[in-house]
């Protein structure tokens, strides 16, 4: 049997979510300073006679492997667009390692693991340009798990711009176990049209200058949310609490919290302190994959 073909899927942290505009459509302009955890969920794939989708892990249970999984339709929209690029199928297995429903990229980074190692088995070359577009039509957030590396997202989640220089910063992630569904939080959203990101400093290479920047920003979700989940609240307080603790925010549509900090000590320390104080709670540390 050949070796597994893998990608990793790591978590997609928001640790600044700006709501600029609510669109005709019915969806938001956002503007979002987006980073990556080196955490993730894998994705194994062997040639098959036929695609097969396998999912295990610690969240895997949470998980169906039909139709709908976003990793089977990453996989199928790209066989419509390149039908003869893979030419055997596909035993794929997904190893579920970070919470569903969590703020975090969750099915998204699946995805574009999926459209990643699609491209890197195919025959032939795939434009860059084109797996965005397919990433795009996927899901909001899938663009900017395909780049897995800081930058700033606009629009709907499209319009990426990449920082080619960001500090190597440490993350503390704490989810509380309670999935909750981004069209809730924005149904509770009260300002549609706040203010932009403020302009980030040039060039951003020490974590002070990313905690002043910060202080300045928000997560315009984080209110609605706790409003949904009062425990985000408590964790962002107690999290923030923490020696070393930059910025403590909820990420993305939540409910994961994550602490921000300059070093790998005092991330695994403050990582130690919310696993003691909620042994419930999925707590991971973790540094930034940055370029």
């Amino acid at each position: 049997m050949a070796s597994p073909y893998v990608q990793l899927a790591p978590a997609k942290v928001n640790l600044a979510l700006h709501v600029t505009r609510r669109r005709e459509d019915g969806y938001h302009d956002l503007e979002s300073l987006v980073v990556f955890a080196d955490l993730a969920d894998e994705l194994e794939a062997v040639p098959a006679s036929t695609d097969t989708l396998h999912i295990s892990g610690p969240f895997g249970g949470g998980l169906g492997a039909g139709e709908s999984n976003l990793v089977w339709r990453a996989v199928a929209a790209f066989r419509a667009r390149w039908p003869d690029a893979v030419e055997t199928g596909l035993a794929l297995r997904l190893i579920k390692n970070l919470p569903v429903a969590a703020g975090i990229g969750g099915g998204s980074a699946d995805a574009a693991a999926a459209l990643r190692l699609m491209a890197g088995l195919s025959n032939q070359a795939i434009a860059l340009a084109d797996l965005a577009d397919m990433a795009a039509r996927l899901g909001a957030d899938v663009p900017a798990c395909l780049v897995s590396a800081p930058l700033v997202a606009r629009g709907v989640g499209e319009v990426l711009a990449p920082l080619p220089e960001f500090p190597a910063c440490h993350l503390v992630l704490v989810n509380p176990m309670v999935p909750l569904a981004t069209a809730d939080v924005f149904r509770r959203l009260r300002a549609h049209d706040n203010y932009p990101l403020p302009e980030l400093p040039s060039p951003l290479t020490r974590p002070a200058q990313l905690g002043i920047w910060l202080a300045e920003t928000r997560n315009d979700l984080q209110p609605p949310a706790v409003k949904l989940v009062p425990i985000i609240g408590e964790i962002v307080a107690q999290l923030a609490e923490t020696q070393g603790c930059m910025l403590a925010r909820m990420s993305g549509s939540g409910a994961t919290v994550f602490g921000l900090f300059g070093s790998a000590g005092q991330a695994h320390q403050a990582a130690q302190v919310m696993r003691a104080a909620h042994p419930d709670h999925w707590v991971a540390a973790a540094p930034l994959l940055v370029p």
